[in-house]
């Protein structure tokens, strides 16, 4: 098997930790004046346009060369509580999975619909967008390709819509999601804004954008049904290796832990409205969801117990990516450059009227996903910088945080360094460049819309 010539997430991480401490030498440590803005209790710093100035030579911290292997512990302790967050609903996803719940909810729901092009296209988009949007589900889709790319064969049309079926349904979810966990409660913590918030704009973003999607595949699926000659994956031998899973029965147990998750999404919305809720308490909803799933699912207390480190360890990468992406945001703050950085992406864009600002936030963010796949990781390393450059620029945090989304959802559809695009891919035995073919006029229009929406979001000061 061929190694793969694209660095690793957690290689590249370190790059920018190293190549973070050597710009941190050439620049001038800086700082802007801020000032407290927002009610009591949820104040949050805010940058002072024009402030920027040098900080005295005498005051400017002295050089280290080990900085960058001190950052990394430095940037774990600093991102511990979201670090166990994400421990703690990998748990809770690894015993809702030991109960065959969600496989015999998607099984099931892939089955219902797939007599029909339009309702296995439509309905399939939709479930696995929604579970991107709302808990930021992606792993957990990879056990449906080989089903989803037998179903799809099976009505005469092929592996490009399958794959099409789950990464465009999960790239729009992440790119409009309301309230997805890893990275837009992430991102609106760092800028500072009330958790989950203006989710009704994302909500309506996200039908508009699926209902792109839901076109764009439908049409592709349709054109191969009629003419399997054209599929771009017509001389690819498909005659073996793709069966249906073995357990997807919807049963009474199953449907009850269907159940108390939906109850616990709908407790995990009301209780960040009505009671402010963070990371503590989202913790603990979670660790209920999972002794709830693990009594209603009848797993026993031992098997929980495993299937709970299971799904906690399957997120160590994700957790380590947050902690090695703080470190970057520790070394540029230990050397106080950090406000150096911010000044000068913004004289790049400060000239420019609000609109064009925030679109070049998003193709700014877009490109940090090629380098930085993981939404989390790259809230990390973005939004402190994006978020006091919003102030600067005459955009709304909100904004920036929405032009984050963008660049890191859309761009997951696309990106040879997406790990999990890569496998899902190899399941379905696509060539990237296939795929590339196929994704790349969506793309076109999601961006199309994705850039007149953060114009209008400018325009009526989408907070």
């Amino acid at each position: 098997m061929k190694t793969s010539r694209f660095p690793d997430s957690l290689v590249l991480l370190f790059a920018l930790i190293i190549a973070a401490q050597i710009l941190s030498i050439f620049l001038t440590p800086g700082r802007f004046e801020r000032v407290k803005v927002g009610e009591p209790g949820h104040e949050r710093e805010q940058v002072v346009p024009g402030s920027f100035a040098a900080i005295p030579e005498a005051k400017r911290p002295s050089p280290s060369w080990f900085t960058a292997f001190t950052a990394v512990p430095k940037g774990m302790m600093e991102a511990a509580d979201i670090i166990f967050f994400v421990f703690i609903i990998g748990g809770a996803i690894g015993i809702i999975h030991a109960t065959g719940a969600i496989n015999a909810m998607l099984g099931s729901a892939v089955r219902r619909l797939g007599k029909t092009p339009a309702l296995l296209v439509g309905g399939t988009l939709l479930l696995f967008g929604l579970g991107s949007a709302t808990i930021g589900m992606s792993e957990e889709y990879v056990p449906f390709i080989p089903l989803l790319v037998t179903m799809c064969l099976a009505l005469r049309m092929d592996a490009v819509v399958a794959i099409g079926l789950v990464y465009v349904g999960a790239g729009v979810g992440y790119g409009c999601s309301p309230l997805n966990p890893f990275t837009v409660i992430i991102a609106q913590d760092i800028a500072g804004l009330q958790p989950a918030s203006g989710q009704t704009v994302r909500w309506l973003l996200l039908i508009l954008l699926l209902a792109v999607g839901f076109h764009h595949v439908l049409r592709y699926a349709l054109r191969v049904r009629r003419d399997p000659a054209s599929s771009l994956v017509s001389d690819i031998d498909y005659k073996a290796g793709y069966e249906m899973p073995e357990d997807t029965l919807f049963t009474r147990r199953r449907a009850a832990v269907i159940a108390a998750f939906v109850a616990v999404v709908l407790l995990f919305i009301y209780g960040i409205k009505a009671w402010g809720w963070y990371l503590e308490e989202l913790s603990a909803v979670f660790m209920g969801l999972a002794l709830a799933a693990a009594l209603l699912g009848g797993l026993g207390p031992n098997r929980a117990a495993r299937e709970f480190v299971k799904g906690a360890k399957d997120l160590t990468g994700a957790a380590l990516l947050i902690g090695f992406a703080r470190g970057i945001q520790v070394v540029l703050q230990d050397a106080m450059v950090i406000d150096t950085v911010i000044n000068g992406i913004a004289n790049l864009l400060s000239d420019l009227p609000s609109a064009l600002a925030a679109i070049g936030m998003f193709l700014v963010q877009s490109l940090c996903n090629f380098f930085i796949p993981s939404g989390s990781g790259q809230a990390y390393v973005t939004m402190p910088i994006m978020a006091p450059l919003a102030d600067l620029t005459g955009v709304t945090r909100q904004v920036a945080v929405l032009a984050y989304q963008f660049g890191d959802g859309f761009t997951n559809m696309i990106v040879p360094t997406n790990a999990l695009l890569m496998g899902m891919l190899a399941l379905g035995r696509v060539p990237y460049q296939r795929w590339f073919r196929f994704i790349v006029p969506l793309l076109i229009k999601i961006y199309v819309i994705a850039g007149l929406a953060l114009v209008l979001a400018v325009v009526c000061g989408y907070k």
